[in-house]
């Protein structure tokens, strides 16, 4: 046997090995795949079920729930297919809250989405099933996190708290309210993280050298007590903290003070919808948005204590023109052309 022809017998016999080996490449990277897409069909034909709670009213809350369903339709949660929905409101009675979630955890669910003011009180029952929430409070103050990025109670999600933002809210008043001295906060003192929006408000007012007036609301009663003594000696403008139970009242405070010539200006678009001359906060049907990437996490097996609590990414301003217009104030051209929204 000659050596070309050895050489082209051993040439052919690595040729064979090659292909085999590709072969089985082949056959093993096939099996993968249709592996994953077994995986894939079984997790998409499964139906997750979640629970929607809080104790406000449905009305309330539609734009927002509109917002994370779209969230948890881009990431292929679709209700009615592989996703139920069971929702429950409390109707602003907070008591109803802890039978509410007895009754989802009952049917059973899979997680927990809690709102609002039903975050506490969940917290505080101690459930099995996880739960991801939008708070408005501090979750630190409130108990609910050793930290932003140590969430405990078997519980995390966003925050809405943006303390630092009422600095700005009172230099937007100076820059709206000619010879601005004088401004009234209202403010739930029994809201975690109240405090702190305080000594913000505070420190900046010092600095743009304002009078601040302090009324903590967090009861009707309060409300009414605190709205009649301003109403003896009006402020000039008024700067209403963000929560549950400045969104019950809103449209009676901003009323207050269009009657008394002092413009609200608070965090929240809805505020301004109400009738608030300015708002500026947290974008918060992006927050919603957001949101449904928490369900999807823990529906996929993340542990609630491994996803660190979220504080808000976006910020819009909102103009109320028609309460502008009937004050008799002029917005400067800078705000108007930063504005995210303007209500005409």
């Amino acid at each position: 046997m000659s050596p070309s022809r050895n050489g082209r017998m051993l040439d052919l016999g690595a040729a064979t090995v090659e292909r085999s080996v590709k072969r089985r490449t082949f056959i093993a990277s096939a099996a993968a795949s249709a592996t994953m897409v077994r995986r894939q069909v079984r997790a998409a034909s499964r139906l997750f079920r979640i629970g929607w709670l809080t104790a406000q009213r449905e009305a309330s809350l539609t734009p927002f729930l509109a917002a994370f369903r779209e969230g948890l339709a881009e990431l292929g949660y679709r209700e009615g297919d592989n996703l139920k929905i069971e929702y429950r409101y409390g109707d602003d009675d907070r008591t109803r809250v802890g039978p509410l979630a007895a009754e989802l955890t009952g049917l059973p669910v899979d997680l927990l989405v809690v709102q609002g003011a039903a975050v506490p009180i969940v917290f505080g029952l101690k459930l099995s099933t996880p739960s991801v929430y939008a708070f408005s409070g501090d979750p630190v103050v409130a108990g609910f996190a050793d930290s932003l990025s140590h969430p405990r109670g078997g519980m995390t999600g966003l925050t809405f708290m943006a303390a630092e933002l009422n600095s700005k809210r009172l230099e937007m008043l100076r820059d709206i309210v000619p010879g601005l001295k004088r401004v009234a906060i209202i403010a739930n003192p029994e809201h975690p993280g109240s405090q702190i929006e305080r000594a913000y408000s505070e420190e900046a007012a010092k600095k743009l050298g304002l009078a601040l007036e302090y009324y903590g609301t967090g009861t009707e009663s309060q409300l009414a007590d605190a709205l009649a003594t301003m109403g003896k000696s009006p402020p000039q403008a008024m700067s209403l903290f963000s929560d549950g139970f400045a969104i019950q009242y809103r449209q009676r405070i901003i009323d207050f003070g269009i009657e008394h010539r002092a413009p609200v200006i608070s965090g929240w678009q809805v505020f301004a919808k109400s009738g608030a001359i300015c708002t500026y906060g947290p974008n918060l049907s992006e927050s919603y948005r957001r949101l449904a990437y928490y369900v999807d996490r823990v529906l996929k097996g993340a542990p609630t204590s491994q996803l660190p609590i979220e504080r808000p990414t976006k910020f819009e301003t909102v103009v109320n023109m028609r309460t502008a217009k009937k004050l008799g104030l002029t917005i400067p051209t800078s705000m108007l052309a930063s504005a995210d929204e303007l209500i005409e």
